[in-house]
């Protein structure tokens, strides 16, 4: 999970556990991208605003990099318009969840992408 609202990475990290799943936890974009390539995550939910690196970079690096394009990415941000989840999309996520939302839909899209 990659998020840098301290809160925001404190709920969201206890949603994804309390649901089973195992969480890795970094701040920014250049931090996400030196970690992913560590250890290769099932999945990544990503934030768009952050220092550094923004999610949409963070997104295309990850998409166009062999090792990781497969990796199913799911933007989880506060900017909801359509134009947003557009361009998130067309980076490569492979889902945007629009902040706040309700915990049974960042679950569900998570466990859907997982099965893939």
């Amino acid at each position: 999970m990659v998020e840098d609202n301290l809160s925001q990475r404190q709920m969201i990290s206890e949603l994804l556990r309390n649901n089973g799943l195992s969480v890795t936890v970094v701040s920014d974009g250049m931090e996400a991208l030196e970690q992913i390539q560590k250890s290769k995550p099932d999945l990544i939910v990503l934030d768009i605003v952050m220092p550094k690196m923004n999610g949409y970079e963070v997104c295309r690096r990850l998409k166009n990099d062999v090792k990781t394009k497969s990796v199913p990415v799911v933007m989880c941000s506060s900017k909801g318009e359509d134009f947003d989840r557009f361009w998130g999309l067309r980076n490569g996520a492979d889902a945007y969840v629009v902040k706040p939302f309700q915990p049974i839909e960042l679950i569900s899209t998570i466990r859907q992408l997982l099965r893939k």
